[in-house]
């Protein structure tokens, strides 16, 4: 009979040598089988012992190698009693004053929160330190004398707001659609110098934004193992510091452990399933369950869930097959050429892009995004570098749209709004560009390889604004597709009409007033 691997396929290796003086995991171990009365499963203590590595000693001080820690598994592996087996550990023996517990189903943060308070009502030795416990739904609470609190709450924009924890748990990190629930949450370690966040699921798809963001940074981290991160990390912006230069990618303390089948693999593979099931043979999964899923579950399904492999969602690039491929071109636009200016920002507010749209020399379009990076300001001061020039943007229901007031004082800026039905205009003007032949007549827009922008072009999705007009909907899409619209602006700019409100900075008219 073949047992799970321990050890997962891909992981973050330890600084140093891992002991009883160099990782929390073997008290956690012991602490587990004396107290607890829980033998642990060969991985479980393989990962608490990595995933609970400390910096310093234990003499002079010490503190948790890692802040945020994310572990990949195949379903029904034991994930659940790993986590509430940590959230105890975290009250009892290391005394945190918030253990923060969530999912994107309430209810199955709940379960884990159920489940640690039977284990610690069971225990005599524990039961003895329980102080409270609150099961009014929205309020439930798990207090102990000690001044432990472990709480559950929602993973929604509100949900944990106001909260400080030492340890956050998030379940099912592969359902986190969006960036809300975690913006919200992670924040809650911040202003403890010890905080940790541990992130369990199975293997995500392309709606689950969190978790394929970190595990793309730590499969890059690792050398890219199997040869998935590259084009997409290539598509995201460089973090930038208050002077616009780009920061190091040299942070340390994210984890990945990840117990997944080779992107290879056969369904009928069983050392592919004991790569990702670690508790098969172990009692809680054996080959017979799992032979039964490879032969009867769409291959997707038992890819996902029980291989833990990333089968990507179909998504539907909006232009028709090859179209962006065949205006994708190395040459340049015409020096003496008159430059139009696009710009956006993301979704989720974090990200700003800057594109333009110029004359080749031989008569076509050029068009190129001339930055992308994270937040908004270095975008003030690279504009107010390079004025005068013309520059378009959505002027409502968009997050740039908040910045106008901000982009109008900058001098020599002349701006254009796009908005309500000539957003549709604009879009269709750039799409027609992209699909141009000899059919449509519709002069071509060539665009210079670049991965944020060839990428957003692959993922992104459209919005209806009826009657069969359509724009870019920034929301639905599965990455960031500023780069996108901010050349589809400097498009809509360069071929604009005269029927959109175009204006220039207050100060090119009136000057700068003083009071």
């Amino acid at each position: 009979m073949i047992k799970g691997k321990t050890e997962p396929r891909i992981y973050t290796p330890p600084k140093r040598e891992l002991a009883e003086d160099t990782s929390l995991g073997f008290v956690f171990d012991e602490w587990c089988r004396e107290v607890c009365q829980i033998e642990l499963l060969p991985w479980q203590k393989w990962l608490a012992i990595h995933a609970l590595e400390i910096d310093g000693d234990f003499e002079t001080g010490w503190r948790f190698r890692f802040r945020k820690v994310f572990v990949l598994i195949g379903r029904q592996n034991g994930k659940s009693l790993l986590a509430e087996l940590l959230a105890l550990f975290f009250m009892y023996v290391l005394e945190s004053r918030l253990v923060l517990g969530t999912a994107q189903n309430l209810d199955t943060a709940e379960e884990v929160w159920d489940a640690a308070i039977d284990r610690a009502e069971a225990e005599p030795e524990m039961a003895a330190l329980i102080d409270r416990i609150g099961k009014v739904n929205g309020k439930k609470s798990f207090e102990l004398t000690n001044g432990s609190h472990y709480k559950v709450v929602a993973a929604t924009r509100k949900g944990a707001r106001g909260k400080r924890s030492d340890m956050v748990l998030i379940d099912e990190l592969r359902e986190q659609t969006t960036w809300d629930g975690w913006s919200a949450v992670s924040k809650t370690t911040n202003a403890r110098p010890n905080g940790i966040l541990f992130g369990f699921s199975n293997a995500g798809d392309a709606q689950s934004v969190v978790l394929r963001h970190f595990r793309m940074i730590a499969h890059r981290a690792l050398g890219d193992p199997d040869g998935i991160a590259t084009s997409v990390l290539e598509a995201t912006p460089d973090p930038i510091d208050a002077d616009g230069e780009p920061i190091a990618d040299d942070d340390d303390t994210v984890a990945l452990f990840e117990w997944s089948a080779p992107p290879d693999a056969n369904v009928l593979d069983k050392q592919a399933w004991a790569q990702a099931n670690p508790s098969m043979g172990y009692g809680f999964m054996t080959e017979r369950a799992l032979k039964s899923d490879a032969i009867t579950d769409p291959e997707a399904v038992f890819r996902t869930e029980c291989l833990c492999q990333w089968v990507e969602a179909v998504v539907r690039a909006p232009f028709p097959e090859g179209a962006w491929e065949r205006w994708r071109d190395e040459g340049a636009e015409d020096a003496d050429a008159e430059y139009y200016w696009g710009i956006d920002m993301s979704a989720d507010r974090q990200n700003t892009a800057i594109a333009f749209v110029a004359k080749r020399p031989d008569g076509t379009w050029h068009g190129e995004v001339e930055a992308f990076r994270t937040g908004f300001d270095w975008a003030i001061k690279l504009l107010a570098r390079n004025a005068p020039m013309k520059i378009a943007l959505q002027g409502r229901g968009a997050p740039i749209a908040s910045h106008l007031s901000e982009l109008e004082l900058i001098d020599g800026l002349e701006i254009t709004t796009c908005e309500g039905r000539d957003l549709a205009a604009w879009t269709g003007r750039f799409y027609d560009a992209i699909c141009a032949d000899d059919e449509n007549g519709a002069q071509p827009l060539k665009h210079i390889p670049q991965p944020a922008l060839d990428f957003a072009a692959q993922v992104a999705q459209i919005k209806t604004l009826g009657d069969g007009a359509w724009t870019w909907d920034r929301r639905n899409s599965t990455a960031d597709i500023s780069p996108l619209v901010a050349l589809t602006m400097a498009y809509g700019l360069a071929t604009v009409g005269k029927t959109e409100k175009t204006y220039s900075s207050v100060y090119n008219e009136r000057g700068v007033r003083t009071v």
